[in-house]
Parts: structure tokens; sequence; C-alpha cells
């Protein structure tokens, strides 16, 4: 997959650039990701997830799913073949293009139209925001293929949903559209200008000093993998008043 990139301020762009498939997704396509995320601009706040054309991205490439799969791919075949161990190491190589953004200082931002099924659905779910067009069209429908979401999404549904709501969009793989993405807190916001809906969600964020800014997102990421919340808001706090103190000596001398 083609993917373009660009720093524009303080955003980092990241568009997926196959429009022809709908920016469908495969395993080259998520080591690019892991490249791109390793030479992330240091100046940048905020990193802008979007699909180029009619999709944000409509999920694997269906090719995986046949026995040939993908040129230069393992299919799902070949994965099925291996030994438990080293299946496991697979996928969790496979997990870490979605699970980097979320352990990145910038704030992650996708912002769906069309359709975001599958991976598609949990790269915009690995983003800390996301922004969704009214009629956008999102499922996880890894049920269908006999499969289950394993790239975060199942997680990430649960946190917004809880047990039995998750279980009911899940199982039956569902499409959500932008309003009701809206309603149980998936998305943090809806239009059909999604770049105007972007610009009304950052700039109260961008009064934050940029230390400050990295450090809450650390801090509620902490919290929602489980972490006691009153030690990571000290642990939080004591980073904040160190990095402050050596501000204010670094410009008094």
């Amino acid at each position: 997959m083609d993917i373009k990139t660009e720093l524009s301020g303080d955003i980092f762009e990241i568009r997926l650039n196959s429009p022809q498939n709908l920016n469908a997704q495969s395993p080259g396509m998520w080591d690019q990701l892991v490249a791109i995320y390793n030479e992330i601009p240091a100046q940048s706040r905020f990193i802008v997830l979007r699909g180029e054309g009619k999709a944000f991205s409509a999920g694997l490439d269906r090719a995986m799913f046949t026995p040939e799969g993908m040129p230069g791919e393992p299919s799902f075949m070949d994965m099925a073949a291996l030994p438990d161990e080293e299946l496991d190491v697979q996928i969790a190589k496979y997990q870490v293009a979605f699970r980097r953004l979320r352990d990145l200082p910038q704030i992650s931002i996708a912002l769906v139209h069309g359709y975001a099924i599958g991976a598609g659905f949990q790269l915009a779910l690995s983003c800390d925001l996301i922004i969704a067009q009214p009629d956008a069209q999102m499922a996880l429908k890894e049920t269908s293929l006999g499969l289950i979401p394993d790239l975060g999404g199942a997680g990430q549904v649960f946190h917004h949903l809880g047990y039995s709501r998750a279980l009911e969009f899940c199982a039956t793989g569902r499409f959500m559209n932008g309003e009701e993405a809206k309603s149980v807190g998936i998305a943090i916001g809806c239009g059909s200008d999604l770049d105007s809906e972007l610009q009304r969600v950052i700039e109260p964020m961008r009064a934050a000093m940029p230390g400050a800014l990295a450090e809450t997102k650390e801090l509620f990421r902490n919290i929602a993998y489980g972490e006691d919340p009153w030690l990571a808001e000290r642990q939080s706090q004591t980073r904040r008043l160190r990095d402050l103190r050596n501000l204010f000596m670094s410009t008094s001398q």
C-alpha cells in the first residue's frame, strides 16, 4: 500500500493511499506504518490518520484469505499451519502497528469517512480520538470470516460499550454510523466536514504546554491499562514538576 505523510505546522498527517481497493490492508502495510511511526517529527503535537478516496479502510485485503495469499505476504492458511508459539509471535508482530499509536506522545486522531471495516475500524480505534462523518460505516466483521478482532479492536469496543453491547456489536458484525459512534463515545466528533471538525477538536488543546499535553495522554493511557489512578497521577505530576523546574532554571540563567 502507498502511504503518504505530510507535516503541516503541529500536525503530522498519515494518509492511506490505495483508493482503488478502498485502502485495504496487509501485513506489509502495517510494517510501513511502524516505520513511519519511528520517523514522526518531534515538533508535531498531533497525528492525523485518514484514507484517500471513498473509504477510510475496508479492512484486510481479501487475497489474504485465499490459499495463494498475496505476493510476499503469508496467507491465513500459512499462518494456521504454524506451531502455537510461532503463530502467537506472528500475531503479536501484526499488533505492533495498532498499539504503537497509543504509545506515541502525540495525540492521534482518525478521520473516518465511508467504510471502516475489520482491520480498518481497528486501525481507527487504535488512535486516541476518532472523528467521523455522520454516514460513515464502521464494523468489526471478523466473525463472518470465522475470525475475531485481534488488532486491539475487541478491547477498545469493550471499553466504550461494555460487555453486552460489545458482544452484540462484534458477534453480529453490524454497522455503526458516525452519529451512533459519537453517541456511545467511540467518536469524539461527527460532521460532514472532517477538517473543520478536526480543528474544532484540537484547537483548544493547543493552549496546553506541549509537555503537559503529552503527559495528560500518558496519564489516561496508564489508567486505561489498569494502573492505579492515584499512583498514575502522582507519577505524571512528578514528571511535570521536574520538567517545569528544568525549564525555569534554563530560562533564568
